[in-house]
């Protein structure tokens, strides 16, 4: 018997200990959660018009938003008319499956003129499909 153990000493250690697990497993929750939050994109807010015929449209989209003042932002980046060409380019380029597509949302108060003129530019540079991104209204 050295140090008092007896034939303890000689066990063998059958059951896993699954503190250290659930610790990993807690610091890694934690970090997704505060991760998550930078994840999610920055919105602009802005007030879409209704239709009752407006529903969600799952596609490959450029996110295209004109706030009431008229500044154009893509994908939640603001942009002028003049990089339209550019970053359009850029996603042509891309080895992406299906056709690409413009979806476009406009303040109710964004003056009419600003919303042709951005359909005319992204028309003009290939996406010949694009849609207006309205707000759903509940029929009665």
């Amino acid at each position: 018997m050295v140090g008092g153990l007896g034939n303890e000493g000689n066990e063998e250690i059958t059951d896993i200990n699954v503190t250290p697990l659930v610790d990993v497993m807690l610091v890694l929750l934690i970090i997704f959660m505060v991760t998550a939050t930078y994840i999610v994109n920055q919105s602009i807010n802005v007030n879409l018009p209704k239709a009752k015929t407006g529903k969600d449209i799952a596609a490959k989209n450029l996110a295209f938003v004109l706030d009431k003042d008229s500044n154009l932002y893509l994908n939640g980046e603001k942009i002028t008319f003049g990089d339209i060409e550019t970053r359009i380019g850029r996603e042509l380029k891309k080895d992406a499956p299906g056709p690409l597509q413009a979806l476009i949302a406009a303040d109710r108060d964004t003056p009419h003129g600003a919303v042709i003129k951005l359909i005319d530019t992204v028309r003009k540079n290939g996406i010949t499909d694009f849609a207006i991104n309205v707000q759903a209204e509940e029929l009665r």
